[in-house]
Formats: C-alpha cells, sequence, structure tokens
C-alpha cells in the first residue's frame, strides 16, 4: 500500500497532470458513450482537418481565411457531388456485377479443387478438397444471410446517409470558419495554468492533423494509380478493386495482405495461368512495393515513427473499440499516448531511509 500511494503521490502531485489526467479521462468517455450519437461530428472534424492544411497554404498567399475558406469548401462540395453522382453508381455497378459472377467463379475454382488430389496425391487428399468445398459454401451461406440482413436495413442506412450528407457539409463549413472562436470557447474554461496539456495537445495536434492528411492523399493515389493500371491490362472491376487496395493503406502489413487475395484471385478467375494474369500480379506487386518504400516516407516524413508492435497493439485496441473508425485513428491515437508519456513528469523517487 505504501508503494502505491508512494508512486500517486510522485506522478499526481503536480495539478497540471491531475488536469490532463481528467482532460483525457473525459474525452474518451465521450466518444465511448456518444461515439455513435456524435458520428457526424466526429467525421466532420476529421474532414475539417484536412481541408484546414489547404486553407493554410491560401492564407500564407495573403488570401483572407473567409475567402479561403469559401474557395476550400466549394472545392470540397464539388467533390462530394462527383462521388454521390458517378463514384457511388459505378461502384455499386461494379459489385452487383461481381456478386453475379460469383456463382461461375465458385464452379471454376471447386473444378480446380477438385483436380488438386489427382495432381498432388501426397500433399492433398480427396476428403480434404472435400472439407474445403463444405467450408466454403458453409461461408457463402453466411455471407449471403447478412446481405440479406443489410437489405432489409438498407431504409434505415439510408436514412442515416441522408442525415450525414445534410449535416455533415454544415458542420465542416463552420469547423473551418469558426475555428479561432471554437478554439477561444474551449480555452475559456482552462485552468489559467495548463502549459503540460498545451504542450501534448500541441504536439498531438501536428501529428494528426499530418497524418489524416497523408493518409488521404496516400489513399487517393493508391487507388488512381491501381485503378489505371488494372483499366490498362483489362482487368474487370478495376474501381472498385483499386478502392480496396486504397483503403487498405489504413491498416499497416494487414491490410495489403489481406486486399491481395481477391485482387490476385479475382485475374486468375479471368486470365487463368496466362501472361496476363502474371503482368496483372507484377504490377500490383510493384505498385506496393513502391507506396511502402517511397510513397509513405514521402508523405509521412513528419510522423512520428512508432514500433510494429505498437503500431499492431494499437490496431488491435481501438479497433476493437470503435471498428474501422478505430482502425483509422490507431496510429494516431498511439501518437497521443506516446506524446502523453513523454510529457509526463518524472517524479522524483523519495530519498530511502538513512540506514542505522
Amino acid at each position: 500500500m505504501h508503494l502505491i500511494a508512494d508512486w500517486f503521490k510522485r506522478h499526481f502531485s503536480n495539478p497540471e497532470v491531475v488536469f490532463l489526467a481528467i482532460v483525457l479521462i473525459a474525452v474518451f468517455t465521450v466518444i465511448l458513450v456518444f461515439g455513435d450519437v456524435l458520428g457526424p461530428v466526429l467525421a466532420s472534424i476529421v474532414i475539417a482537418y484536412l481541408l484546414e492544411g489547404i486553407v493554410k497554404v491560401l492564407e500564407r498567399n495573403r488570401i483572407p481565411r473567409l475567402i479561403a475558406v469559401i474557395l476550400v469548401f466549394s472545392i470540397f462540395l464539388l467533390a462530394l457531388t462527383v462521388v454521390m453522382f458517378w463514384l457511388l453508381p459505378l461502384l455499386s455497378s461494379q459489385l452487383t456485377q461481381l456478386a453475379q459472377d460469383i456463382p461461375s467463379y465458385l464452379t471454376r475454382g471447386q473444378g480446380a479443387l477438385l483436380q488438386l488430389p489427382t495432381r498432388y496425391p501426397e500433399v492433398i487428399s480427396a476428403e480434404q478438397v472435400n472439407d474445403i468445398i463444405r467450408l466454403l459454401r458453409l461461408e457463402l451461406t453466411t455471407w449471403g444471410q447478412k446481405v440479406v440482413t443489410f437489405s432489409l436495413s438498407s431504409v434505415l442506412g439510408l436514412i442515416t446517409l441522408l442525415l450525414y450528407l445534410i449535416l455533415m457539409p454544415i458542420l465542416v463549413f463552420f469547423f473551418l470558419k469558426d475555428k479561432k472562436k471554437i478554439v477561444s470557447w474551449l480555452l475559456h474554461y482552462m485552468p489559467s495554468d495548463y502549459k503540460l496539456a498545451q504542450s501534448v495537445w500541441q504536439e498531438v495536434d501536428g501529428q494528426i492533423a499530418n497524418y489524416i492528411r497523408g493518409k488521404f492523399w496516400e489513399i487517393l493515389i493508391v487507388w488512381a494509380v491501381c485503378f489505371f493500371t488494372f483499366s490498362y491490362f483489362g482487368l474487370q472491376y478495376a474501381m472498385l478493386l483499386g478502392l480496396l487496395v486504397g483503403l487498405s493503406v489504413l491498416i499497416p502489413y494487414v491490410g495489403a495482405a489481406v486486399v491481395t487475395v481477391p485482387v490476385y484471385l479475382i485475374a486468375w478467375f479471368q486470365f487463368g495461368w496466362s501472361t496476363e494474369f502474371i503482368y496483372v500480379a507484377v504490377a500490383y506487386l510493384i505498385i506496393q512495393a513502391l507506396d511502402g518504400n517511397v510513397l509513405v516516407p514521402i508523405l509521412f516524413s513528419e510522423v512520428v515513427n512508432l514500433h510494429p508492435v505498437a503500431i499492431i497493439t494499437a490496431i488491435l485496441i481501438f479497433g476493437g473499440i470503435w471498428g474501422i473508425l478505430g482502425v483509422f485513428f490507431a496510429i494516431p491515437l498511439a501518437t497521443l499516448v506516446q506524446a502523453v508519456l513523454r510529457s509526463w513528469p518524472k517524479g522524483e523517487k523519495s530519498a530511502s531511509a538513512p540506514s542505522p
């Protein structure tokens, strides 16, 4: 008990430390309890973070902030319109076509699996192949049931989507326009001495902003390169597969490995063991290599490097708590933890009692 009291006294005797701990606990509690309700607000903050960088560039070129905000917000609305009326219908069309082609793919895949015991009897048996086919059918049945459940709740999802489309642009505009007022209002309720919290926030603010903008450009660049590459080789569902590869960068290490499976499977079903399949496979590997070794160092040069173990642990923890959003913010949240630990005052241990 004495050790616990001594540790608590050393680390929480500073009022700034107590205030920082209260703020962190309050923020995480609000997100955990009201995360679903505040979804549009949190998403709008992310988009405002993304657009703030462009606003600052225009401000550095002596453009008044209000005009810069209006210009950037107009571009955002134009991009949102393109997504709603061009991209989403195209993705929906390709996804529908893929769902229609799945039975033929399964037939070809089953035929290829049934040939394995004949070609490699010492590696796999007919019973094992039948077990694999039975497991695949079970998984597909479960997936079909989920699709039916999703379709039954599509009306509620459509209402939620419309609500997001109305609220989010309004919130994004006011987050950009009244950023200084909002920050000043928050600072009004801060204690007079909050240097520790301010130092942590300044570091985390820069890291999160750089990470969000860097991830956005990485997704966009990888998506575009994959789309044009797949289209050049005539691969089906080029836009859908390009989007999957682009979104896979949200999950370091794991995302690229997982998305490789559908890319190679669809290429194999379409081209078979041919030269076209080899071209697609090699081009995809080149894109992944350039992304990891060229694009990521350029976009994230200002982001604090974290150990791979810390990144994977953060993905598992925050992804389990908040799902996809937790996966996206795993690295910024890990950076927040790192910044707090770095800025946390190191209390001096009490001097040991002199020996008799």
